[in-house]
This record gives structure tokens, C-alpha cells and sequence, in this order.
């Protein structure tokens, strides 16, 4: 019986059932009577919290802060802490609580690769590098299909999402000629060492279009990371595309399937924010690295040049401190 309306309920059952004074009632509860007297003023947030509810069914897997940016392009001016207290009021954080069907619940935490890691430089602009990656479903018959993946690393776009029961590494190979008659040739490849992805068609493809395309180390997807926060782009789709769409989703066909999942990537690179891009949607994040245009190389001068001059060859650090007093 700590908080205020519980003192409040407490004050009005002392003086109904015993018929104490509020005075009195207050005293001994340890209850301020300024605090009895209170009423909110707080505005009405009914509206907000049936918009929050509808956010939130519509987005299982979002969590606030996404539900905060998605508010915010609809004209919310509500700061993201009272919007986070309005979410544990509906009970949206309660992910233990078996009733809500509305939390979202924590994915278990993977294994992390231990180890040294090889960055992959890459330049911040879109097409300078894309990830392949497949990921499984299955029919509500049980039959099973896959999706092929296409990622741009650098502005996390998803350039194809191909759905289908078979993908052979020629029907990959046609797929990514497409892309690149639509983009041009990105300036690496990146994907593990899958079957699909390793046959003579994809090798031919990559010598003929003279693309590097390089394989990541079997069981450690992420040593194609290029900085210390952006790891495998494709592997972080997939996470998104398992835990927002196919674990979410009966699939009864083929064509429901590919409308589906289409729709689904058209959301993820127009509407969906991305907190790796600071909760810009990808399609932003490229439009802006686009206006930015290509990155200049440094100006020569610009750089400080060093405060002494380096040492002639075959002499050592003992020989040049002498040589200099």
C-alpha cells in the first residue's frame, strides 16, 4: 500500500466502513491529505493508447521504440518516455504474462564468434557491397520452400526476396544479372559457402562479370563484418524476416507467398525504421548517401605531415637518437 490511489483507497474505506474522519483516516495510514485531494491533470490519452494497441497488432514484433518512431511520422508529439509508460500500462512489455498476446516476447541470444575478425573495408555508398543469404519456410501442406535474400550492406536495403520450392545456383545467377541490369555491378559479393552459391554457375557468373565475390569461413557468419557494429546484413534480414513475417504468417500457396513476402519487403525498405540507420528507413538512408554523391578523396595538404623526417634505411632507433643529440 504504497502508491497514491491505493492510500486514496484506502482513506475512503477507512471512513465508509469505520466512519473515521479524513483527518484521522489519513493519520493512520501515514497518508498526506494534499495528496487525497489530488486529481490528475494529465490529458485524455485514450486515443493514443487504442492508436499504441493497433500499432502494436499491426507490428507484433516491434518494440517501443519503433512503435515511438512510427507515431512520431503520424504527427505524435508525445515525448518516448510517456509513450514507454502508456506500454507497460497496456501491458505490451509484459512478455511473461501467457494472456497478452500483444508482447514481444525475447528471441534467445545466439552463440557470439570468438576470436580475431578481418574487417572488409567498404566505401558508405550503395552498391559497393551485397550479401546473399537463403531462409526456409514451409506450406501449411508441409511442403517446403526458401527464399533467397539480396542485400545491400551499406544501405540495408533488400534488393530481391526470391520465394520458391527449388533455387538452383543458375536461377540465382539470372536473378542477380537482373539486379545488376537494373543497378550495376555492386563492388563485392558477399555469402557463405552453401551449395547454391558455390555451383559452376554462380563461379562462371562472378569470372564473367569479373565481380569479387567472397565466401565467409564455414560456421562463422560473422567474419564478413566490416566495421565493429555492421555485421552480415543478409543474416541480420533474415533474423527480421523469421521473426516479423514467417513466424508470423500461414502460408497456403506459392502465389500467397511471393504477394506476401513482396509486400513485406516493399515495408521493410520504405516504412519499416532501421535502428542500425538511426531509425531511418533504408530507402532514406540510400537516397541520402545518393545526394551525398561520391566520396572525395582527401585533398593533398589537408593531412598533417609528420614532425620529423623518417629514418634512412639500416638505421636503428639507438644509431638516430645519437646521430640527433
Amino acid at each position: 500500500m504504497v502508491g497514491p490511489a491505493a492510500k486514496r483507497e484506502a482513506v475512503a474505506h477507512l471512513r465508509n466502513r469505520f466512519e473515521m474522519s479524513e483527518r484521522r483516516a489519513c493519520a493512520v495510514i501515514a497518508a498526506d491529505r494534499a495528496m487525497i485531494h489530488y486529481r490528475s491533470i494529465r490529458p485524455d490519452d485514450r486515443a493514443l493508447r487504442a492508436r499504441l494497441r493497433s500499432l502494436a497488432q499491426e507490428r507484433r514484433r516491434f518494440g517501443y521504440r519503433r512503435l515511438f518512431i512510427l507515431l512520431r511520422r503520424e504527427g505524435e508529439t508525445s515525448g518516448i518516455t510517456r509513450l514507454y509508460r502508456l506500454y507497460r500500462e497496456e501491458g505490451l512489455a509484459d512478455a511473461l504474462c501467457a494472456s497478452n498476446a500483444l508482447a514481444v516476447r525475447k528471441r534467445r541470444a545466439r552463440r557470439k564468434a570468438i576470436g580475431t575478425r578481418a574487417p572488409i573495408l567498404v566505401a558508405a555508398r550503395p552498391n559497393a557491397r551485397g550479401s546473399l543469404d537463403f531462409v526456409h519456410d514451409q506450406l501449411d501442406s508441409g511442403r517446403r520452400f526458401r527464399v533467397l535474400n539480396i542485400v545491400d550492406d551499406v544501405t540495408r536495403e533488400c534488393l530481391a526476396a526470391v520465394p520458391d520450392t527449388s533455387i538452383s545456383g543458375l536461377r540465382g545467377a539470372r536473378e542477380l544479372t537482373a539486379l545488376v541490369a537494373q543497378r550495376g555491378k555492386p563492388g563485392m559479393i558477399v555469402s557463405d559457402n552453401g551449395t547454391e552459391l558455390t555451383s559452376n554457375a554462380v563461379l562462371k557468373w562472378a569470372q564473367d562479370t569479373k565481380i569479387t565475390w567472397h565466401y565467409i569461413a564455414p560456421g562463422k557468419p560473422m567474419q564478413n563484418g566490416y566495421s565493429e557494429s555492421l555485421a552480415y546484413a543478409g543474416l541480420r534480414l533474415n533474423g527480421r524476416m523469421r521473426d516479423e513475417l514467417l513466424n508470423e504468417t500461414l502460408f497456403t500457396s506459392m502465389a500467397q507467398a511471393r504477394a506476401v513476402i513482396a509486400a513485406w519487403v516493399a515495408d521493410y525498405n520504405i516504412v519499416r525504421p532501421h535502428s542500425a540507420l538511426g531509425y531511418q528507413t533504408p530507402a532514406a538512408h540510400a537516397a541520402k548517401l545518393k545526394a551525398m554523391g561520391p566520396v572525395s578523396p582527401p585533398v593533398p595538404g589537408s593531412e598533417p605531415g609528420p614532425i620529423a623526417d623518417t629514418a634512412p634505411n639500416n638505421v636503428t632507433l639507438p644509431q638516430a637518437l645519437l646521430s640527433a643529440g
